[in-house]
C-alpha cells in the first residue's frame, strides 16, 4: 500500500486550491448540478424502491438479505443506483469543465458523450465500488487508500475516452499522489456520509406525517449536495493530475469534445 517512487512528487498536489476552486465552481453553478443530481438520484430511487422497498432504497433502514436470491435483489437495487449516479457523473464532469473554462452550459450536448461512457462507466463503478468496500473491511485506511487510487477513473473514461482502461488509467495518474488523495476523499467522505445521514434522519421524522413522496424528494435533494460537489472536486484533482504528469492544459484535455 505505497506508491512505488521513494522521493517526494515533483509538483505539489496543491489540495487546497483545488477545494477552493471546487467550491467556487459549485457556488457559480449550484442550480445546474443541483438539478442533474437531483433528478438521476431520485430516478435511482423511484426504480429502486418497487425492487427493495422504500425504508431500504432511501437508506432508513439496512437491505433484509436472508438468503441468495434476497442478496441478488438487494444489490440490483445498488446497480440501478449506480448507473444513474454514473450518468450523472458524467454529466458533471463535463458541466465543470465548461465552467472552469468560463463557457457556457450546455446540459444537451453533454448527453451524448455520456452515453457513450455510461457501459464502461457502470461496470468499472461496480467494480471500484467492491475494492473500495474490501478495504473498509480490512480497515477503513486500505479502504481510503483504494478510493484514491481509482478516484479519477470517471473522468478518465468519460473525457479520455480510455473505456475499460478506465481503472489502470486512473491508478497511472494517481501514483505518487495516493496519500494525499485519500486524506482529502476522507474529509469528502465525511462530508458525504453527514449530510446523508441528516438526509435519513429528517425523513425518519417527516415521512409518517407527509408521506413516502416527501421523504423522496427530500433525500434525493440533500443527497445531491455531496454528489454534486464531489464530481466537481473530482473533475478537478483529474486536471491537475493531467498537468502533472502529462503536461497538457484543461483546454487540451477538453478538446476533445470541440
Amino acid at each position: 500500500m505505497t506508491d512505488s517512487t521513494l522521493g517526494q512528487p515533483k509538483a505539489a498536489l496543491g489540495v487546497g486550491s483545488l477545494i477552493g476552486e471546487s467550491f467556487s465552481i459549485y457556488a457559480r453553478h449550484f442550480l445546474p448540478i443541483t438539478i442533474v443530481a437531483f433528478v438521476f438520484g431520485a430516478i435511482g430511487l423511484v426504480i429502486s424502491i418497487p425492487i427493495v422497498g422504500f425504508d431500504s432504497a432511501v437508506g432508513i433502514k439496512g437491505p433484509s438479505v436472508t438468503d441468495f436470491s434476497a442478496a441478488i435483489v438487494s444489490y440490483s437495487s445498488t446497480v440501478i443506483k449506480i448507473t444513474t449516479g454514473s450518468f450523472a457523473t458524467a454529466l458533471l464532469l463535463q458541466l465543470a469543465y465548461d465552467a472552469k473554462l468560463g463557457r457556457s452550459i450546455q446540459l444537451v450536448r453533454y448527453l451524448g458523450p455520456a452515453l457513450s461512457a455510461i457501459v464502461p462507466l457502470v461496470i468499472l463503478s461496480i467494480v471500484q465500488s467492491i475494492c473500495f468496500m474490501v478495504g473498509l473491511v480490512l480497515l477503513i485506511v486500505p479502504g481510503l487508500w483504494i478510493l484514491a487510487v481509482f478516484s479519477v477513473m470517471d473522468p478518465a473514461v468519460v473525457i479520455e475516452r480510455v473505456g475499460f482502461r478506465g481503472l489502470h488509467r486512473s491508478a497511472a495518474l494517481t501514483k505518487n499522489y495516493r496519500w494525499p488523495l485519500a486524506g482529502l476523499f476522507a474529509l469528502i467522505l465525511i462530508l458525504i456520509f453527514s449530510i446523508n445521514f441528516a438526509a435519513t434522519f429528517l425523513a425518519n421524522i417527516i415521512v409518517p406525517a407527509a408521506g413516502m413522496a416527501t421523504g423522496l424528494i427530500l433525500i434525493a435533494a440533500m443527497n445531491s449536495l455531496g454528489k454534486g460537489f464531489a464530481v466537481v472536486l473530482t473533475a478537478l484533482i483529474y486536471v491537475r493530475l493531467r498537468a502533472i504528469k502529462d503536461g497538457v492544459s484543461v483546454h487540451q484535455i477538453t478538446s476533445v469534445f470541440d
